[in-house]
């Protein structure tokens, strides 16, 4: 079964009883986990219950497949169902899946993570068209999302926080779902329990690190045309395991802003009416950056940009390629772009 963007987090709370392998991929290595652990509990209270949990990899597979319906039938000593925990999920899975899938355990749950998995994957073809599977997307949160997991966040730790606190977290910690979070458990130490709500100040001081070198320090020196300020933020992103993907979208992102406030303009709204258009608004220290590449960046430039970003995720995800060069070329290229 194929799960809609509105049914993932429903599922992934109460994951649907029919469902007996459940395949969880995606570039958000972080949410993959977390949705995986989630789900697992729905099963086991310890995950690491040596008599209930079995973990596997697509490895362990390839050399014994007979392993599978093995782990997948054992009975435990402490009763129970099985939670069957399956790493590093592939298509050299397909066949076995398929297979077990014709009669699997009843009290049994399959969970296999992987990462990037296309439309084309024979596995999550597998998952999706079978009625006793499922295939569950994470990917990476755009800030609106990602705003609302920051509230959700920090309101479960009995805190408040301010929203402009929160606007400048979503904008400065985007990356996977465990990177995100380390950020939120740090910021809740550094509050304490004081109760007045969680401030800019606050959060900049908690997670300034986050900020001062991460993806807005790299799209508005791609945008502001200064190629070896881009080029460093770049390298420091990549230095730090930051995922090619989550790179491309805060670019497509930002220009997507300077796109749609470009547009606002052409129709008739001044610069400053034109950005408040924008949601989330622009985090207001970023402000004359971003008016300054308003007035650099012409509308027909703009729509150069974004396509040509559409088309490098395009490559980056094919197999083989060099993802690495390919962005820093396209960074290059882009910061190098003459004024219009």
């Amino acid at each position: 079964m194929k799960i809609q963007f509105r049914q993932i987090e429903p599922f992934v709370k109460s994951p649907d009883k029919a469902a007996r392998v459940i395949l969880v991929y995606g570039p958000d290595s972080g949410l993959v986990s977390e949705r995986s652990e989630i789900i697992g509990k729905s099963v086991v209270d310890d995950l690491n219950d040596p008599f209930n949990v079995a973990s596997l990899s697509t490895a362990i597979l390839s050399d014994d497949p007979a392993r599978l319906a093995d782990e997948a039938g054992a009975i435990s000593m402490m009763g129970g169902d099985r939670l069957i925990k399956i790493s590093d999920g592939s298509d050299k899975l397909t066949v076995l899946i398929k297979g077990y899938l014709k009669d699997p355990n009843p009290s049994a749950l399959v969970i296999i993570q992987a990462g990037e998995v296309g439309p084309q994957s024979s596995l999550r073809k597998a998952c999706v068209t079978a009625k006793n599977a499922a295939a569950l997307p994470c990917y990476v949160d755009d800030e609106r999302d990602l705003a609302r997991f920051i509230k959700d966040t920090i309101q479960g730790e009995k805190l408040r926080i301010d929203q402009d606190a929160v606007m400048w977290l979503a904008a400065n910690i985007s990356g996977d779902r465990r990177k995100v979070r380390a950020e939120l458990e740090k910021l809740v130490i550094y509050k304490g329990e004081e109760q007045s709500p969680i401030s800019l100040a606050d959060v900049t001081a908690a997670c300034g690190a986050a900020g001062a070198q991460g993806f807005d320090n790299l799209v508005y020196n791609v945008a502001g045309r200064n190629s070896a300020g881009a080029l460093k933020a770049y390298a420091t992103l990549m230095a730090e395991g930051a995922v090619f993907v989550v790179i491309l979208r805060a670019l497509q992102t930002h220009f997507r802003k300077l796109h749609l406030a470009k547009s606002h303009m052409q129709s008739g709204l001044d610069m400053d009416m034109a950005m408040k258009k924008i949601t989330p608004p622009i985090f207001f220290k970023q402000a004359p950056m971003f008016k300054s590449q308003l007035s650099s960046w012409s509308l027909p430039a703009l729509d150069q940009i974004l396509s040509k970003l559409t088309e490098l995720e395009a490559q980056c995800k094919q197999t083989g390629m060099p993802v690495e060069i390919l962005c820093s070329q396209a960074i290059l290229a882009i910061s190098k772009t003459r004024r219009s």
